[in-house]
């Protein structure tokens, strides 16, 4: 029997379930961000209505350090050409958000190494009162999830 190794990504199947995430109540968006430098690899859904891109240009980047983020460029052979065939401003609000989120997990990571190096991290819910972002770590990418957050 012809079996693939366990260890190799089935992107079949990760394209279904992301087809079906996107179809689940209240999936506002969703990004998958490279695990090592935090190019955006795939999005789908509305990013700039979760977060519009800030243009370099404006007063807020001159006041606010963290408003002239270092967007990190997709790789050659990405997982998918997705990003490219959005607008320019959805574009640059999937990489600005997938910048902000990817450096959130690289410090909350540090954060559990710091405190027991022998365990990792698998999970981040970020809730806001519009929001809740889901944070899901695996070894080659980050799938982070931007869902309604539910009534209390």
């Amino acid at each position: 029997m012809n079996q693939k190794p366990p260890t190799a990504i089935n992107t079949e199947s990760i394209e279904e379930s992301l087809h079906r995430l996107s179809k689940k109540p209240g999936v506002k968006a969703w990004l998958m961000i490279d695990r090592t430098n935090g190019a955006v690899l795939k999005t789908n859904g509305q990013i700039s209505a979760i977060r519009p891109a800030r243009s370099s240009g404006t007063s807020e980047s001159n006041n606010n350090p963290r408003a002239s983020l270092q967007l990190p460029n997709p790789p050659s052979g990405s997982f998918s050409t997705d990003v490219n065939a959005n607008t320019n401003n959805e574009t640059q609000a999937a990489q600005e958000l997938a910048s902000m989120v990817w450096t959130f997990l690289t410090t909350a990571g540090s954060l559990i190494d710091e405190i027991d190096s022998e365990d990792e991290l698998k999970l981040l819910r970020l809730r806001t009162k519009k929001q809740e972002l889901v944070i899901v770590p695996e070894p080659k990418y980050l799938l982070v999830v931007v869902h309604d957050t539910p009534p209390v």
